[in-house]
């Protein structure tokens, strides 16, 4: 369901194409969902970091301007949140 949430801008307001590093695909944000829902305290805040640092990295390298960088990241961790809270959904209604 991540694919849905994902924000993937295809070209800049220049009308140049830029590539989106695959790290922040679907299966990455369903990946550090997974993780958050099992870590605890600060283990998941450095984790949380950890990845919110390598994927504006990435953007960086890929010379995505900063302002953009933020607004990507800031995407990605919404998309992460609502996978995180979909997969709580599932649990409850299939424990129910």
């Amino acid at each position: 369901m991540a694919d849905e949430m994902t924000h993937r801008p295809a070209a800049s307001s220049e009308g140049r194409v830029i590539a989106f590093p695959s790290g922040t695909g679907t299966a990455n944000i369903e990946r550090c969902a997974r993780e958050l829902g099992r870590r605890h305290g600060a283990d998941a805040l450095e984790f949380w970091k950890a990845e919110c640092r390598r994927l504006a990295d990435q953007l960086l390298a890929a010379g995505i301007p900063e302002s953009d960088v933020r607004q990507r990241v800031m995407w990605f961790q919404e998309d992460v949140q609502n996978e995180l809270v979909l997969s709580h959904q599932k649990r409850a209604v299939a424990s129910s």
